[in-house]
């Protein structure tokens, strides 16, 4: 058997290194794009349980409102199906008093600024009282309410206004007398009276209160 000579020695330790090298290099390769891969794959894993996560958490709040809202509609039928309102009317009738609470509630607290509707039920309101209405004035406010930026706990506001009228004393202490029975909120602020038992002149400054409608604000969230 032959002995390699000096060159050919040096060819073969050349090809075993070059050999090494390629080993080597393909070694770490795969070593490197193992630990990226585990990595990615492990962000894809927190990931997925965050996702799971709060799917979870959003089907158990889904849950709860859904239960809520149906507490909340058989609380609302039994409210409005008495056989008697809170005013002592007939739920069923058309009188002053008359329409079921949840007519009530809303007339008393009306859900936006809407002084014509106002001026109608005052005038309605003393109509029956013996007294000449001179005027029910106010502002027309309606435009600049509902411009309002909408919250989810807004509170009353109010809506002033002026009435004038005229009758005999006793008409004028039945429209005061009213005004205290009103199922709205109405707080006085000044009362002036000119005349005699016979001829009495009254002029009245009071507000009432809206209140604007709850708002129920959805909102999306990424999950990262």
């Amino acid at each position: 058997m032959s002995t390699p000579n000096p060159s050919q020695k040096r060819q073969l330790i050349d090809k075993a290194n070059q050999r090494v090298l390629v080993i080597t290099s393909l070694a770490a390769f795969i070593v490197i794009f193992c630990l990226v891969a585990s990595k990615t794959l492990f962000g894809q894993l927190l990931y997925q349980n965050r996702i799971v996560q709060a799917k979870k958490t959003t089907l158990s709040q889904l849950k709860k409102d859904f239960s809520a809202a149906q507490n909340l509609e058989t609380a609302y039928q039994a409210y409005i199906s008495t056989p008697q309102n809170v005013i002592g009317g007939n739920p069923s009738g058309s009188g002053p008093n008359d329409g079921d609470n949840g007519k009530i509630v809303l007339d008393a607290l009306p859900g936006q600024y809407d002084f014509p509707a106002l001026a109608t039920s005052l005038t309605k309101l003393l109509s029956g009282q013996g007294v000449k209405i001179q005027s029910i004035s106010g502002t027309d406010d309606e435009v600049a309410q509902s411009e309002q930026a909408q919250t989810a706990t807004p509170q009353p506001v109010p809506i002033p206004f002026q009435v004038s009228a005229n009758g005999n004393y006793q008409a004028i202490v039945n429209t005061a007398k009213t005004f205290e029975a009103s199922i709205r909120p109405i707080q006085v602020q000044t009362i002036t009276l000119s005349g005699d038992d016979a001829n009495l002149n009254l002029t009245l400054a009071a507000q009432t209160y809206y209140q604007p409608q709850k708002t129920f604000n959805l909102s999306t969230k990424v999950i990262k």
